[in-house]
């Protein structure tokens, strides 16, 4: 007859063995379903400066990267600077942009977009990239210390990075442990001076995006006025404008399947 004590001691360590087992089957999943999500930040700044006019996020930077993300297989959460609301500049309201009206028609992002999550409370652990969309109201509350730091802390954990349009303004605080800024020497784009001027809004914003990131020593690329063109430095993605919103998020896609560029 087997000896009571050893039984004893098999049977806790069997249980010990499942409870193990079923810490490392839930650990697993849960980082599957981290690795399978990407975090799309919006601004919660909607006045245009002195102008009493409404802005906010662009709505086809929003809905495009959305879209592609979706597409490839990721679930996506909104954040921003503040959480809660995020207004959308009425003048990219665009339902004739088939990408816009299903984005519009999703009762889940819009209500998403209404209550998003505050950017100082995200762990870049439970997302596989960061993309930072456009809109003019980024021009007033994405370039902060908080917002640099949250986007160096998903850099050092090497997850991609994206910024399209106006969304590089996130970059301008984004500094190493050093002080260095992240784009000293990188090659960046953004929403160009010329564009600025081409919808007139050079003396709304607080400054022009161009100038700023070529100050902090960005290599700052682009193509002509309002033409798809996106730059690509390691893990860094930055689109010139809104018709580079699917582009980018496309190569952000390409580097989470190791097959984009890491120059």
């Amino acid at each position: 007859m087997p000896d009571p004590a050893i039984v004893s001691l098999m049977q806790r360590l069997f249980t010990l063995a499942l409870c193990l087992c079923a810490g490392l089957m839930a650990t697993t999943a849960t980082a599957a379903e981290h690795a399978q999500k990407i975090l799309i930040v919006v601004t919660n700044h909607g006045k245009l400066g002195d102008t009493g006019e409404p802005t906010g996020y662009y709505l086809s930077e929003v809905a495009h990267p959305w879209h592609v993300f979706r597409e490839a297989g990721y679930t996506v959460d909104f954040a921003s600077p503040k959480g809660g609301f995020a207004p959308m500049d009425p003048r990219s309201f665009d339902l004739e942009d088939a990408t816009n009206r299903t984005f519009w028609e999703t009762l889940e992002a819009v209500q998403a977009l209404a209550q998003t999550k505050k950017l100082g409370e995200i762990d870049p652990q439970n997302y596989a990239a960061i993309f930072f969309a456009g809109g003019h109201g980024t021009m007033w509350d994405f370039p902060s210390e908080s917002v640099g730091k949250k986007l160096m802390a998903f850099y050092g954990k090497d997850k991609p990075i994206g910024a399209v349009c106006h969304g590089p303004a996130a970059l301008l605080f984004a500094r190493h442990d050093d002080g260095t800024l992240l784009i000293d020497g990188r090659k960046v784009g953004g929403f160009t001076n010329e564009e600025e001027k081409a919808v007139g809004l050079q003396q709304a914003v607080p400054f022009l995006l161009e100038s700023k990131l070529k100050e902090g020593g960005a290599d700052f690329r682009q193509s002509g006025k309002f033409e798809q063109h996106v730059s690509v430095s390691g893990h860094l993605v930055t689109g010139q404008n809104p018709a580079s919103a699917t582009a980018a998020a496309e190569e952000i896609v390409r580097l989470l399947q190791g097959q984009g560029h890491r120059s």
